[in-house]
Formats: structure tokens, C-alpha cells, sequence
């Protein structure tokens, strides 16, 4: 089985600054990562340069099979679905409707069936004739989350998904994510959280200055070493029955 999401080699820059530099990964389906770092290390570019929002200076991105410079705008809206960080929405449009713009290569009825479902399992099914505007911000992200759910995809990058979201409708959100992994789509991720990320993600990426730093199963990727280096804390992940937990303390400067 080929990858979902393959980066070779990928620099990319914002304005004149080299923001990623050299990046080589790849996603598989049915797997969830989570790609961490401090603010400024590249996660939102390395998600955006992925999806062809913004331009490569150098390397190769692959969706599924296919190159993404060849794509379509259309195409790639059917290999990937994109949840970004900003949730700023213009039009007051009804909930099932923000949703249904998930599946523009859905004919309008079964594009609003799909809608309506997935915004019941966001937990809005009495909300989706209300105007997004209409809503609370968390709410709004769980219409933005429904959006991204009805693409059909095989591929799903969310960026910062759960920022903003009090602890239930966070851990909602990264089970309805996982769900779509356990039926073989690719899910990314990026975090903040690295508790969070260690418990909900097979597999982490560490970001620092645009370079990957460390990549592997959580234990293996958040070793104390990077722990130090790119987050600057003395400590490490701990085993409880809740799960895993980050127990460390900032580094004295």
C-alpha cells in the first residue's frame, strides 16, 4: 500500500525566509500523526505546502500516487481534506450548509444528508439550521470539524484542531479523527498540547527552525534529549492509568 501524503526532500519559503528546510516524511493510511514544535517551527507551512497553498521552493509532495504539482484544485479537494487553524467564518450560513462545502463533488441533496451527518456526530445536530455566526466559538469549530469529516477524503490535515476547545470537545475532536483512521484514512495533525499528542497519535513529528528533529512512536520522538533541545524542559513521558503524561519542568536559563 503507497503512502497518502509523501514529502521528498521539501524546502519552502514565506516571502524571502527559508521556513522549511529539506523535509522528507510520509503518512500512511489508517495511522494519526502529530506534528509538534514551538510556534515558528513550520507546522502550518508544512501542512500548507503539502496541500499546494503554499509554493515549494524545492522537493516533491505526493498525494496518494500522484505528484502535486499536476493536480487540480479539484483534485487534490478529493485526496485531502484541510481543517486550518483560522476559523473565521464571513457569511452567516446555516451550520449544514458551512458543512456541505466539504463535498462539492457531492450532488446539493446528498451533500446536505452528509452534512447533517456529520454534524451529528459533532454533537450538532440540533444546531445545524442555526447560523454559524449565530454560535459560540467552540461550537463553530466543531461546524468547521464537521466540514472537514464530510470530504470523503483519504487524507486529513488538521491544524491546531483542538485549540480553543474545553478538554471534552477536545478529546471528541481527536476521536472522531481516530475513527477515520480505523477505516484507513491518513489524519495529520499539528499540537500544542504534547500530552495530548502522546496519548491520541501513533506516530509524532518534531519541528524546530523548519527542520524535522525527531520522528517516531511518541516515547521514541519526545525523548528528553528533544524534550531539551526544542522545548527547552528537563523531563519526560510517564507511564499512568490514564495514560501517558509529560512530567517535566522548564530548563534554567
Amino acid at each position: 500500500m503507497s503512502a497518502a501524503w509523501t514529502f521528498n526532500g521539501v524546502s519552502a519559503l514565506q516571502g524571502k525566509t527559508r521556513v522549511l528546510h529539506d523535509v522528507s516524511l510520509a503518512v500512511q493510511p489508517g495511522e494519526v500523526v502529530g506534528i509538534l514544535g514551538p510556534n515558528g517551527a513550520g507546522k502550518t507551512t508544512l501542512l500548507r505546502a503539502g496541500l499546494g497553498l503554499t509554493p515549494i521552493e524545492s522537493g516533491e509532495v505526493h498525494l496518494g500516487e500522484r505528484p502535486l504539482h499536476g493536480l487540480s484544485p479539484g483534485d487534490r479537494s478529493r485526496l485531502a481534506g484541510y481543517l486550518p487553524q483560522e476559523r473565521r467564518v464571513g457569511w452567516n450560513l446555516a451550520a449544514w450548509q458551512v458543512a456541505s462545502l466539504g463535498a462539492p463533488h457531492l450532488a446539493a441533496g446528498a451533500a446536505e444528508a452528509a452534512a447533517r451527518e456529520a454534524l451529528g456526530r459533532v454533537g450538532l445536530a440540533n444546531l445545524a439550521d442555526r447560523g454559524v455566526l449565530e454560535m459560540s466559538g467552540g461550537e463553530r469549530a466543531r461546524a468547521l470539524l464537521a466540514r472537514l469529516l464530510v470530504t470523503g477524503a483519504p487524507l486529513l490535515a488538521a491544524d491546531e484542531p483542538v485549540a480553543g476547545l474545553d478538554p471534552d470537545a477536545q478529546l471528541l475532536t481527536l476521536e472522531l479523527l481516530r475513527a477515520e483512521a480505523e477505516k484507513g484514512v491518513a489524519v495529520v495533525v499539528t499540537l500544542h498540547d504534547l500530552t495530548l499528542a502522546a496519548r491520541t497519535c501513533d506516530r509524532l513529528i518534531i519541528l524546530h527552525d523548519g527542520h524535522v528533529v525527531g520522528e517516531g512512536p511518541p516515547r521514541q520522538a519526545l525523548s528528553p534529549e528533544v524534550l531539551a533541545a526544542v522545548f527547552g524542559l528537563d523531563g519526560g513521558l510517564h507511564d499512568t492509568m490514564a495514560g501517558l503524561v509529560l512530567a517535566a519542568r522548564r530548563v534554567s536559563v
